[in-house]
């Protein structure tokens, strides 16, 4: 009744393809955002918003540039945390070597280093794919992870090896360092998802993201349509690694406060971010934030939550049952919805379109 298009009329090409052509869908939308942007400051507590809210964003970010390689290219990658540490390791020389530039600015440019270095080791992907393309991301995540302990320079010869994430203010505001305010943090995060989102979205329903699905389905098909793989594959590539990088400075300078290279830029983190796109769905921008949110979430309430209305749980067990339900997860999509939450929620929505009339 209230999710319908009866009487909202497509006049124009540009209308009728809109991302959100259902007026609902947009006001859904500036609902949501003014949820995030007003709402989740003024109501969450820090604990909410270090725990839950912020990783969430992070971790959404990293899933969309591998969602990118995955989902809309078809080129398999388990290299995606070494390509954020990339862009947290670049963001931290940047900011050393030049103190006076805002640090929001070095965030979104320490993708460009990422991304400079996914087209490197993107440069297989010309010759081979599938299984050995995935080895061979496997070879430059295990690579990065040793430059970032082995190579001082990188952690500006800190005896510790670590980044000691230093303090920059925004307005008058502390934004990273000890004394940062945490609703900053997730108000800086909240924007450069956004419009790095709004970016990706437009990538993948032009003339560059049907090239990259055109590739997934068949590439031989595409180029006999007149797609450069050559082009194609590394812009996958580099956009993909451009993301992550950044997901990696945010989550170094607006997270974490600081990292250890051999802890947060491991495989067991480009693992996760594979398990966010295969939960959330392969081939969607939502399925990202949506895999994120729950592989974020779910951990916490059964640490904290539990406990909370009286169930005993300590924290190994905790632990133990997280990676059960996460790998039961994983299972029940491949086999059930391979698409993910993303086409639960699609297929809610054409239910609610139709409703109360069967579908």
């Amino acid at each position: 009744m209230y999710y319908r298009e009866t009487g909202q009329y497509k006049t124009s090409y540009i209308g009728d393809m809109a991302v959100f052509p259902i007026r609902q869908d947009r006001i859904g939308i500036a609902l949501i955002l003014l949820a995030a942007y007003v709402g989740i400051p003024a109501l969450s507590s820090e604990f909410v918003l270090k725990t839950i809210m912020i990783p969430s964003l992070v971790f959404a970010l990293a899933a969309i540039g591998l969602n990118i390689l995955v989902g809309y290219t078809g080129l398999i990658s388990l290299g995606t945390a070494g390509f954020m540490g990339v862009g947290a390791y670049a963001c931290y020389k940047l900011t050393l070597a030049f103190p006076e530039i805002n640090i929001v600015v070095w965030i979104i440019a320490s993708g460009f280093f990422s991304a400079a270095i996914g087209v490197l080791f993107g440069l297989p992907s010309l010759r081979i794919k599938g299984f050995y393309l995935a080895v061979a991301t496997l070879a430059a995540q295990f690579f990065l992870q040793w430059s970032f302990v082995r190579v001082p320079w990188l952690f500006n010869y800190n005896t510790s090896g670590s980044i000691e994430v230093p303090t920059r203010t925004l307005m008058g505001v502390a934004i990273t360092g000890p004394t940062a305010s945490l609703e900053a943090k997730y108000l800086i995060c909240l924007t450069i998802v956004v419009l790095l989102t709004w970016l990706a979205s437009n990538l993948v329903h032009g003339r560059v993201g049907r090239a990259w699905m055109a590739v997934r389905d068949m590439d031989i098909a595409a180029e006999l349509m007149g797609i450069k793989l050559f082009e194609a594959k590394l812009l996958a590539f580099a956009v993909s690694s451009f993301y992550c990088g950044v997901a990696g400075a945010m989550a170094v300078f607006l997270w974490l406060g600081g990292a250890e290279a051999g802890t947060e830029f491991s495989i067991q983190r480009s693992f996760v971010i594979l398990f966010i796109v295969i939960i959330g769905g392969l081939g969607s921008l939502i399925g990202s934030f949506l895999g994120a949110a729950l592989l974020v979430a779910q951990p916490t309430i059964l640490k904290f939550g539990l406990p909370a209305i009286g169930i005993p749980l300590t924290g190994a067990n905790a632990e133990h049952i997280n990676s059960m339900i996460t790998g039961a997860l994983i299972i029940f999509f491949l086999i059930v919805e391979p698409l993910g939450l993303a086409r639960l929620w699609q297929i809610t929505k054409q239910k609610l379109r139709v409703w109360p009339f069967p579908y």
